[in-house]
């Protein structure tokens, strides 16, 4: 079949954050079920395509909100009143309807849509909606929306994600009615979509890349935990507020921590045993510079894509319950704990453990297997529900 992926944001060639790691893994899993996939979306600055021969770009677009201006911040939020959408897809509108009948006819015959995440195909449902298609949920949005909600310091800001939240279910219901099958990065999206059914939904297994994972090598940690991420998302910040406030004070103060990734403007309050570093330039160097990878997701929806990269990478982790939501097989190096105390507890048993010169580390490789594989025959068994078109 010929798919065409519809997404925000197009698969990139050296992708980074979690979002920007599914579509490329999804799309090239695609690929070797033996279909055609072409893309259609965004690219941010900064980025190149994964697939430029086959990716028809509708523009440059920065959409992350702490790397654009007020003035920027304040006609997004205009476009999203006007029509009556959330913030995050009325972004989309800066093309139009006619931009992306172009595209899809410039791609045709097309058997079939991936509409990826809400975002563009929640702001041109009716254009897609003329093509079989099946829908991949990478969170619940509405639910993530009305997290953000509970935790937002000021009543403006609460009532934004309030009403992007109540915007949303309508959205991904609509999305989920019009698809042949619908895809969840873990089990319990399908439920909370309304889909539970098998004959209406799969998870997909994530992996970091189709391409398996290096064998293990020796390490020379040089910090004895390290968490990397993109905290300026509202999910990723409250993880990292809550290990701050919980975990730290509960550490020996000889315990060294690192933190690398964007934080925005913010000063954060923490022990001199605390290192941010801000960007590094090779985040998988970085976390193999760490005794212990704290996995501390508290909230949110969909697949953590930093616990899968760090079970392929075979890095001892102490996890929370949510860090842990759409994996099905844990490592026996990942210790599971939610209450601060227990989970403190762990990471200094661990760390323990590693400077007396325990082999800590196992192969990730078997792993990635098993998840690839589940990957492969979920798309396979989602694609089949397709209705041949024309």
């Amino acid at each position: 079949m010929h798919l065409v992926f519809i997404s925000s944001l197009v698969p990139v060639a050296n992708p980074a954050s979690g979002y920007d790691i599914a579509n490329r893994v999804i799309v090239d899993a695609i690929r070797l079920l033996g279909h055609r996939v072409s893309v259609i979306g965004f690219l941010q600055p900064g980025h190149e395509p994964a697939h430029p021969d086959v990716t028809r770009l509708l523009g440059r677009l920065e959409v992350t909100n702490a790397r654009v201006g007020k003035r920027q911040k304040a006609l997004w939020l205009k476009d999203a009143f006007v029509h009556g959408e959330p913030v995050s897809v009325a972004k989309m509108h800066a093309v139009t309807p006619a931009d992306i009948r172009s595209a899809l006819a410039a791609l045709a015959p097309v058997d079939g849509l991936v509409l990826n995440s809400v975002q563009l195909p929640g702001a041109f449902r009716d254009v897609f909606a003329s093509l079989p298609a099946v829908f991949v949920a990478h969170n619940v949005e509405a639910h993530s929306a009305a997290d953000n909600a509970r935790n937002a310091e000021s009543r403006i800001t609460r009532f934004l994600f309030e009403r992007d939240s109540r915007l949303l279910t309508g959205l991904e219901a609509s999305l989920c009615a019009m698809s042949a099958h619908v895809f969840t990065l873990a089990e319990a999206d399908r439920a909370a979509l309304g889909v539970a059914g098998d004959n209406r939904s799969s998870v997909l297994p994530l992996v970091t890349s189709v391409t398996a994972p290096h064998p293990p090598s020796p390490r020379a940690p040089v910090h004895d935990a390290g968490m990397i991420g993109s905290w300026t998302w509202a999910a990723n910040r409250s993880g990292l507020d809550w290990f701050l406030e919980e975990i730290v004070p509960r550490l020996p103060s000889d315990f060294r921590i690192a933190i690398a990734g964007g934080i925005g403007s913010d000063t954060l309050d923490a022990p001199d045993n605390v290192s941010f570093l801000g960007r590094v330039p090779d985040a998988r160097a970085f976390v193999q510079s760490c005794r212990v990878v704290p996995l501390i997701s508290r909230t949110g929806t969909g697949v953590q894509l930093k616990t899968i990269e760090t079970f392929e990478m075979g890095l001892p982790s102490v996890a929370t319950p949510s860090a842990l939501r759409g994996i099905s097989t844990r490592p026996d190096n990942c210790t599971v704990a939610d209450e601060p105390q227990a989970f403190a507890r762990s990471l200094i048993e661990m760390v323990g453990r590693s400077r007396a010169g325990e082999p800590l580390d196992r192969d990730g490789r078997a792993f990635h297997t098993l998840q690839l594989e589940g990957l492969t025959n979920a798309l396979s068994r989602g694609l089949e529900r397709l209705p041949r078109h024309g």
